[in-house]
């Protein structure tokens, strides 16, 4: 464990590490602030309901993720990677700066141009990132650092919302978020100024510039590829599974814990360090090596206590409580609930097993895509990711609205489904995956 923290002495990851980190830390700031400011004040200020509002939000920073990914990964491909990082950052500081005066003016269509340009920010940052490791990191390291990425970006995803939720609750709190986000914004720029020279990997590749054409072509070859299609299908799955189960915290929180906000961010805590932790552990585990032997026990692990989560949640009686003092349970009430300590261990081994799952098939995407491809493979794979977390939402509607199942039991049918796509995927990626150390033996890991 101590190598792996020993790459944040080497500027070549730490660098490129904590830009990242800024990046997605300042995403979800300005996106929880977002909602919060639509869901309490511009849905009655403009007369509109809160879901729409809010569903708006949602579908406007994913959209950058179907139009531009496979653009962005065209640019990440053809120019240097710092560069290119520090020119999209310097972008980052005018979007947030747009963003503030939305904020002050309170001018929402503003604000909502500035969070569809925050997720084209994203899409365009997300194939340079991925595509940079491998080519920085040498071969036995890549594991770890793929496990520190996680790890950062799964705990600035909780940093971000808990600061928005902070920032919101103090006075002229559309001042201290504004402030916030430009100063995040300056940071994640000075940190992308340490980033080391990478080569360009095709410097003579022509962009195309029509982003449906571009799509179709880096897809279809992608498909070409039979064992990168199936990692990046099980990277996609990852994130139809976890936006099913985050996306109702909140919720379930209220309505079958009881739980005031608090436990909702606890909930989510218990999530996002279960993550990091599993995802640390992966470099030990696997022994620095790329590999897929955890799969199994990360698609184990995401059925089993997906399951155990709507036993859990099935056999609480805290409504006898709540009948007595009518108040919404803080953290520490809840916990000296009988059977809440099972749904917390269920929610933290849920995050646990998502790190074991997702790291290894993060780092076998990098190490097995062609040099030429990586960050249009990396293109691909977030197109993937938008579609299934556009799935995902779908999915709970359907569940929830249509078939009228409660959420623990949405919880088990998609733990039962994971059983049914983890078998199919990991036979799959053991069916190809001879072919895809072939077709890489003459086109190894870049290293430095």
């Amino acid at each position: 464990m101590a190598n792996q923290f020993s790459l944040f002495k080497r500027r070549r990851f730490n660098a490129m590490f904590f830009t990242q980190f800024l990046g997605a830390f300042n995403d979800n700031v300005f996106k929880q602030a977002l909602i919060l400011v639509l869901t309490y004040t511009a849905a009655s200020q403009l007369g509109v309901a809160v879901s729409i509002l809010n569903n708006l939000a949602a579908m406007l920073f994913i959209l950058p993720y179907f139009l531009f990914s496979a653009l962005a990964g065209q640019l990440a491909d053809k120019f240097e990677k710092a560069k290119l990082t520090r020119l999209i950052k310097l972008l980052e500081i005018v979007i947030m700066v747009l963003a503030t005066i939305g904020f002050v003016f309170e001018l929402y269509a503003l604000l909502f141009v500035a969070l569809f340009l925050m997720g084209t920010h994203s899409t365009f940052f997300g194939p340079i990132k991925y595509a940079y490791l491998p080519q920085a990191m040498k071969e036995d390291e890549l594991v770890g650092a793929n496990g520190l990425f996680q790890m950062g970006t799964s705990l600035a995803i909780l940093l971000g919302m808990i600061v928005a939720g902070v920032l919101t609750q103090l006075p002229n709190a559309l001042y201290w978020i504004s402030a916030a986000v430009v100063v995040v914004a300056l940071m994640g720029y000075a940190a992308a100024r340490f980033i080391p020279m990478m080569p360009s990997v095709q410097p003579d590749l022509t962009i195309n510039w029509n982003i449906f054409t571009t799509s179709f072509a880096t897809i279809r070859y992608l498909y070409s590829l039979p064992f990168l299609f199936f990692i990046i299908l099980g990277n996609s799955w990852f994130w139809f599974y976890g936006a099913t189960f985050l996306t109702q915290t909140p919720e379930f929180s209220k309505v079958i814990l009881f739980g005031d906000e608090s436990v909702v961010i606890f909930l989510l805590t218990l999530f996002s360090v279960g993550v990091s932790i599993g995802s640390l552990l992966c470099k030990s585990l696997t022994k620095n090596q790329v590999s897929l032997k955890l799969l199994p026990f990360g698609i184990a692990g995401l059925s089993l206590f997906a399951i155990d989560l709507y036993f859990s949640l099935s056999a609480l009686n805290i409504g006898a409580t709540m009948a007595n003092s009518g108040a919404l349970l803080g953290i520490g009430q809840l916990a000296s609930e009988s059977g809440s300590i099972r749904v917390f261990a269920d929610l933290f081994l849920l995050g646990f097993s998502g790190g074991l799952y997702i790291v290894p098939l993060y780092a076998a995407m990098q190490a097995y895509a062609p040099v030429s491809h990586r960050a249009r493979i990396v293109g691909a794979n977030n197109i993937f990711n938008a579609i299934f977390m556009v799935g995902s939402a779908i999915f709970a509607i359907v569940v929830l609205n249509i078939i009228h199942l409660t959420l623990p039991q949405l919880f088990l049918v998609t733990g039962i489904i994971n059983v049914i796509f983890g078998l199919f995927l990991f036979k799959k990626l053991q069916q190809h995956v001879k072919n895809a150390k072939i077709q890489t033996h003459d086109d190894a890991i870049t290293s430095v």
